[in-house]
């Protein structure tokens, strides 16, 4: 495997939850409770009952926001997961999912930073990491490497794991911090990266691709609307290169507060390419939202947006 230029491997396995008290609560029974109600509220959205004969996807686009905002949207996607019903691929067992991380804060970070190893914490236990699946994935080389420093206080990944938790609680996990540009080279990451998980998934492994991504940052809901309906043929069709230049092209329209159209344009763009790999051949969307809709003001709005992809 090769080897960290961040993060050695003598460094503790376990990541101790970081956003633990912020983005979600951070006791055992008050985060128990807000997974289970955010799911419950899942059947009430709208086009909800049609989902629930639906397999396990290939892939998911879904929100990381604090839960309290993103978390009903989140719920939608991370529902087609559901251990014990029809959703499951294989009787007894569980996914591992390859989560893309927006990176926010590790600006050093030049590629796509697996966390190889291990586990990672949040109150309600410990998610095993996958190593099976990261080995191979950071032997595709670079821009693939091992960075854990780039998931140290990174919250896009984190507050999926709750969520992830409650559906699939044998799931394992493959984190990788996504900073690889929206270019022909990230597209072509996200090929090699989709070609094998599809060489593993053809090989009889459970195997989901999960997006970490808010939408636009932060014009008023209105516009946090429209961008959101502007962006989503593109997601839909699983097209990354129209993707990076619809986002690009709101991002240089100069709507009223609007920063960026996708928070994590990077991943999406990576993912997107890797679903096509793996042969995704429909997608759903599932839901969306803005921050308004939660307890957020009207005026500056963070967008959410839920979609499965399926091969």
């Amino acid at each position: 495997m090769t080897t960290s230029r961040r993060g050695s491997a003598a460094a503790g396995s376990v990541r101790p939850p970081a956003v633990a008290g912020a983005f979600y609560p951070g006791s055992h029974d008050g985060l128990e409770a807000m997974v289970r109600d955010l799911f419950a509220n899942v059947a009430s959205l709208p086009g909800a009952s049609a989902w629930r004969g639906m397999p396990i996807p290939a892939g998911l686009l879904v929100p990381h926001a604090g839960l309290v905002y993103s978390g009903a949207i989140a719920a939608a996607g991370w529902s087609g997961l559901a251990v014990g019903g029809p959703q499951r691929e294989r009787e007894g067992e569980s996914p591992t999912v390859v989560l893309l991380g927006t990176n926010h804060g590790a600006r050093w970070l030049e590629g796509i930073g697996a966390w190889e190893t291990g586990a990672w914490r949040t109150p309600l236990g410990d998610v095993a990491v996958d190593d099976t699946v990261a080995g191979p994935i950071v032997n595709l080389g670079p821009p693939f490497l091992i960075d854990r420093d780039a998931h140290d206080q990174e919250h896009s990944i984190e507050v999926q794991l709750p969520l992830l938790q409650r559906v699939a609680p044998g799931a394992r996990i493959v984190p990788l911090a996504v900073s690889a540009g929206i270019g022909a080279a990230a597209v072509d990451a996200g090929r090699r990266l989709g070609e094998l998980l599809a060489r593993l998934r053809a090989g009889g492994a459970s195997i989901v691709l999960a997006i970490s991504s808010d939408m636009a940052h932060y014009p008023p809901a209105p516009a946090s609307e429209e961008v959101t309906e502007a962006l989503l043929p593109s997601i839909l069709s699983v097209d990354p290169p129209g993707l990076a230049a619809r986002e690009s092209a709101l991002r240089h329209a100069r709507i009223p507060g609007l920063v960026c159209g996708m928070c994590g344009i990077e991943p999406t763009v990576l993912g997107l390419a890797a679903l096509r790999a793996m042969g995704a051949v429909s997608s759903t969307f599932l839901a969306a939202s803005t921050s308004a809709d939660a307890v957020g003001p009207t005026d500056r709005t963070v967008g959410y947006l839920a979609v499965r992809f399926d091969a």
